[in-house]
């Protein structure tokens, strides 16, 4: 029997390894199908998360466009995408020999980028409209900054 929309949607969050071939280590990289954020950019939210808490540090290697795409179930060119958002952005680079690495030369360091500025003035005025106060929407921040723990 074919499966109905509802027996499919009831698995909304898959959770696939990533092996950080360096290290040794493995890390989740959880796709909510149910969101709406689309799964590439929940691919690069993540990398991003991992890069900024030293979890995936400069030269790793991250798995083939498709030997990710494969094991998460998922077209080969919404893994591209990604990668390629990432590397458009700095995270990310191509070698040839060691395919696909986390950058060691990010964007202007200690900068924001035009565009995640926009995005944090966007975070800071609906912190406003819902009434938090700026000690509030601060602390918040702060807690957020130093947080290690996944998205």
């Amino acid at each position: 029997t074919i499966p109905t929309c509802e027996s499919v949607l009831t698995f909304c969050m898959l959770c696939i390894n990533i092996n950080n071939t360096k290290r040794g280590e493995r890390m989740i990289l959880k796709l909510d199908f149910q969101s709406d954020v689309p799964i590439y950019q929940q691919i690069c939210n993540q990398i991003i998360f991992w890069i900024s808490t030293g979890e995936l540090k400069s030269g790793e290697r991250l798995p083939t466009v498709r030997s990710l795409a494969e094991e998460a179930g998922i077209n080969s060119m919404t893994v591209s995408k990604a990668y390629q958002q990432l590397k458009a952005e700095g995270y990310l680079i191509t070698e040839r020999r060691n395919g696909v690495m986390v950058s060691d030369r990010f964007q202007k360091p200690g900068e924001l980028s035009e565009e995640d500025k926009k995005a944090l003035v966007l975070v800071i005025s609906r912190a406003r409209i819902a009434g938090v106060p700026k000690e509030k929407f601060l602390e918040l921040c702060e807690r957020l900054y130093d947080r290690k723990a996944d998205m």
